[in-house]
């Protein structure tokens, strides 16, 4: 990432127990002052769990903000001081009742930068055996399993939307294929 223009005055708006939210008044580049809304965010993490077959555990979750349930791959907020590949294995196992033998970080990504620092961390999950989720309260999630082709077919679609996920996914599919 380029080199960040420090605020010259910071306003907090909000801080909930996801996000912070903050105006801060910059100078930009060009020299063009001006107010920015930027939502503070720990970052996440979020994870491909591949089976020795070829096939996805995917996560089918309602999200509220979007009006209704989405396919996912597992994926959660970073807890205080916690490396992401914690957060992927914690969270692999959480929604997806799955421990990872092995876990390949394939990359991160900026989700919205034009508001948020949001930072995802890309995992695939492998050789993985059998463990007990520990879905949240807020969570309502159920599972399925889809062959890495079909998921990039369901993206193709339009029934897989979520931004982390195709990323993950493509990612994933590049990953496997270079080792053929």
């Amino acid at each position: 990432m380029s080199e960040e223009n420090p605020a010259r005055r910071v306003r907090d708006v909000y801080r909930g127990r996801i996000v912070h939210l903050t105006t801060e008044t910059v100078v930009l580049p060009n020299g063009h002052e001006m107010e920015l809304e930027i939502v503070r965010h720990p970052g996440a993490s979020a994870v491909v769990p591949l089976d020795a077959g070829g096939e996805v555990v995917l996560i089918r979750q309602y999200r509220h903000a979007v009006g209704g349930f989405i396919y996912e791959v597992p994926a959660g907020k970073l807890g205080p001081d916690e490396p992401p590949e914690l957060c992927a294995s914690r969270e692999l196992t959480e929604e997806a009742g799955v421990m990872a033998g092995r876990l390949t970080r394939l990359g991160s990504i900026v989700t919205t930068p034009g508001f948020t620092n949001e930072v995802i961390h890309l995992y695939l999950a492998e050789d993985l055996t059998p463990a007990r989720t520990a879905h949240e309260a807020c969570e309502v999630i159920s599972l399925l399993r889809r062959p890495l082709g079909e998921c990039l077919a369901m993206i193709a679609r339009g029934e897989i939307t979520d931004a982390k996920s195709i990323c993950a996914l493509f990612l994933a599919d590049r990953h496997v294929r270079s080792r053929v």
